[in-house]
């Protein structure tokens, strides 16, 4: 008998994402929630309202949508003082909708200003975020930035440094360049950008220890809108510091184009190992819910298999063997039905999140994807028989037919989740 080659045993059993770099970890508090950032913790999805904060009643509903979503920390805008004066009173709202969800406030320009008039918006916000570009010029600069970094040690709030491409501290940007120019070999501006970036987020962090906040108390992140540009720059942050760190490519765009951008940025320096928390800024279709971006969060990283948020529906994609098209349609009802009754399931059925269904169009790779699925239906192509076989862990178990097969197949799904899923005891 032929011995294997020995070259079959070169592949890893499994090709999982490296530890991530951050050991420190933060932890984000509202009430008797805490929300556990860098360690150990799971990579996080964020996400960030867009309505205006004064109208508290609006942006209490879409953090709530957003929350029930999957958002795990959501930002708000803190603009102006009549956004300020809310705060609190979003807050209020959402404790009693139940919505334990932190709040970071997403401060510029006047943020210490904001800070200091309207003390009970700083006591009411989990976090700060703060853009070390937009603080001011100059000593102005170092005394506004000085001041919300001693609010947010008086309200022991952990802070986002986040700097951007688009609001980089000018004078940082300037002084760099004119090193740049006296080198003996220049860099391109875009590396020179890339570095000022990583400088601003680790040495305005390093300041703010230096004022007197602690290091477990400071999350890092650097946003620019060119994949490669986003993937460097990270990179680079992970080497040289260890804050935990938040990804994101800003500014993504609408539709296919943002979702393929920012999945094709974070899938790499998630699998480098790099990320703590991440926002998908998707630009939203008119009419398209705010929940979108948090969707694709959770899908990057469940097909990732870093997360588990709802179950997965694996379907067929479609060709020559499959005119009809009720395999798509069933497998949109699914994935619908699916993630609509998640709230409830999530409460009741710990661990439904991972599991996977199978729908398939035709006889070539039906039966074998619906075998590897935890539940699988393998519907009929042109010209094979009108007939659809269940599969339950890999077993036949039932074969459907007529007018029914939807309805039939939800209800073998709910009543696996049941069987399968149900607490001990419940």
């Amino acid at each position: 008998m032929n011995q294997p080659n020995e070259s079959w045993n070169c592949l890893p059993t499994q090709a999982a994402p490296a530890r991530r770099r951050s050991t420190r970890q933060v932890c984000v508090r509202w009430g008797e929630r805490m929300v556990k950032i860098g360690g150990d913790a799971p990579v996080l999805v964020q996400s960030m309202t867009n309505t205006d904060t004064a109208d508290a009643i609006a942006t209490a509903i879409q953090v709530k949508e957003l929350a029930q979503a999957g958002s795990e920390v959501v930002r708000i805008t803190v603009n102006s003082p009549e956004a300020a004066a809310e705060v609190p009173a979003i807050r209020d709202q959402l404790d009693r909708m139940g919505v334990e969800v932190p709040l970071v406030g997403d401060f510029h320009y006047n943020g210490h200003k904001l800070l200091v008039d309207y003390p009970a918006c700083a006591q009411a916000l989990s976090a700060y975020r703060i853009n070390p570009g937009n603080v001011g010029r100059g000593a102005k600069r170092e005394d506004n930035f000085a001041r919300m970094i001693e609010i947010a040690c008086r309200h022991d709030k952990p802070i986002r440094i986040g700097v951007n491409w688009g609001s980089l501290d000018q004078e940082l940007l300037a002084r760099m360049m004119d090193e740049n120019a006296a080198r003996a070999e220049p860099w391109e501006a875009s590396a020179v950008l890339r570095e000022a970036l990583v400088r601003s987020a680790i040495e305005n962090a390093q300041r703010a220890e230096a004022l007197g906040l602690g290091s477990d108390m400071i999350v890092l992140s650097a946003k620019v809108s060119g994949v490669q540009d986003l993937i460097a720059v990270y990179r680079e942050l992970s080497r040289r510091c260890d804050y935990p760190l938040h990804l994101g490519l800003t500014e993504a765009g609408m539709g296919s184009k943002g979702i393929v951008a920012s999945t094709a940025a974070l899938a790499v320096l998630l699998q480098d190992g790099i990320g703590d928390t991440i926002r998908v800024s998707l630009t939203p279709a008119p009419g398209e819910p705010r929940t979108r971006e948090v969707e694709v969060a959770q899908q990057i990283l469940q097909t990732m298999g870093l997360r588990a948020f709802t179950p997965l529906v694996i379907a067929c994609p479609g060709c020559g063997r499959t005119t009809s098209t009720f395999f798509q349609e069933l497998a949109q009802e699914i994935q619908d039905y699916l993630r609509a009754q998640m709230p409830l399931w999530r409460e009741r059925y710990p661990g439904v999140e991972s599991m996977n269904v199978a729908v398939m169009g035709c006889v070539v790779n039906g039966p074998g994807e619906s075998k590897h699925a935890n539940i699988g239906i393998s519907l009929p192509g042109s010209g094979e028989a009108p007939v659809a076989p269940v599969f339950v862990d890999g077993v036949r178990t039932v074969t459907l037919k007529g007018a029914s097969i939807a309805e039939e197949f939800q209800a073998i799904v709910a009543d696996y989740v049941q069987r399968r899923y149900a607490r001990a005891g419940a």
